[in-house]
């Protein structure tokens, strides 16, 4: 059990998330007007009917479900267990701003995760070798920018992402069931190894069963604590296009990679991108177009950077080759192709090094196509 969570109160949310008539909008406007759930339990039913609530609804909130509380303080046992309430400081905002954010999350690994900056990546069940080796790629080279790549474990696409992430970086896996139960049943080892490298996480408790109708409630999670999400492959009737869909009515960033017209699988992709989407060949095209979002998340990582993620210079580690290339620039400003002859690495590499140092405030363009090295940086 979290410090930030008694028992008595997470009956009292597990009495109000679960309540018959009570959605997350429901439950966000109760918690906006009564402040917790245990004074919405203590509220008369003259009160709670005041706000609009029927009486079986009322009757559930008042009574709460022994079976489901006593299963959810035994799944809390486990280690790197948690609960998130709406209230909790440490729910991700980026979730909390839908309009419909799930008042409980269960987490299992690390929670800190679910605040940093994500990028989702979906598509096909049934993927081609290519479409899987396309997005192993795209999730490497992402996490490689510090990013943390969320996914919903299924087949094909959403384990090909995963997969690459785990390579160098972190990955979130959110999941349409309870966290007790991993579906696809073939992906318990890869939900193992997510939850000691990331997080798993989903609304549903312990013991809840994969429902059809729970994973379009799951897909809106992966849309949502993520900046924009990307979809590889996908057929023109796909969970992973209703994700871009629920994307783009969050305000997230959309994007997809084009194919051949001659794959199916790219019919989804040509789909989105003809109603807006942006077309991305590399992960240098997501940087930049999420640039805005990325410097205000990257701001926020350095301010409450640990001491030993410090360097000497009060800068947040880099990886050897943007070191490299920072050493290369020198202090005068210098031309995309110097530093390729100085760095000695291969032009897209330098692109995309010079974007995140860009990005993370060590460098700034200047006329004439240059880049200069920020003063004190």
């Amino acid at each position: 059990m979290t410090p930030q969570l008694s028992t008595e109160s997470l009956a009292a949310w597990l009495a109000l998330v679960n309540a018959p008539g009570i959605g997350p909008r429901t439950v966000a406007k109760l918690i906006e007007q009564f402040g917790e759930p245990t004074v919405i339990q203590d509220a008369s039913a003259a009160q709670l009917a005041a706000v609009g609530l029927k009486a079986d609804s009322i009757a559930a909130i008042k009574r709460p479900d022994a079976a489901l509380l006593a299963t959810v303080l035994n799944w809390l046992q486990q280690p790197g267990t948690d609960v998130l309430t709406l209230t909790d400081p440490r729910y991700p905002p980026q979730l909390a701003d839908i309009h419909d954010a799930p008042p409980l999350l269960y987490v299992r690994g690390d929670v800190r995760l679910l605040a940093e900056p994500q990028i989702a990546i979906v598509g096909s069940r049934n993927p081609t070798p290519s479409g899987v080796e396309i997005t192993q790629e795209f999730a490497r080279q992402l996490v490689g920018y510090g990013l943390v790549i969320t996914s919903g474990l299924a087949h094909g696409i959403d384990g090909a992402a995963h997969v690459g992430a785990l390579e160098s970086g972190r990955t979130i896996a959110v999941f349409g069931t309870g966290l007790d139960r991993v579906y696809p049943a073939a992906h318990r080892a890869l939900a193992r190894q997510i939850a000691e490298n990331g997080a798993l996480v989903s609304e549903f408790p312990p013991g809840s069963e994969p429902l059809a109708q729970n994973f379009p409630r799951r897909n809106r999670l992966i849309s949502g604590l993520s900046l924009g999400v990307l979809v590889t492959e996908a057929a023109l009737k796909s969970g992973s296009l209703i994700t871009a869909r629920t994307a783009l009515e969050q305000g997230r960033e959309v994007f997809a990679v084009p194919g051949s017209i001659r794959n199916p699988l790219a019919r989804g992709c040509h789909a989105l991108l003809r109603d807006g989407a942006k077309l991305v060949e590399s992960a240098a095209d997501i940087l930049s177009e999420l640039a805005p979002l990325l410097r205000v998340a990257l701001t926020a990582t350095a301010t409450s950077a640990a001491p030993d993620e410090v360097l000497a210079d009060g800068l947040l580690t880099l990886d050897a080759e943007s070191r490299a290339v920072l050493k290369a620039m020198g202090f005068d400003p210098v031309a995309p192709d110097e530093l390729i002859e100085r760095s000695g690495f291969p032009a897209q590499q330098v692109t995309s090094i010079l974007l995140v140092l860009e990005l993370s405030g060590h460098v700034s363009s200047v006329p004439g196509g240059r880049y200069s090295r920020i003063r004190g940086r």
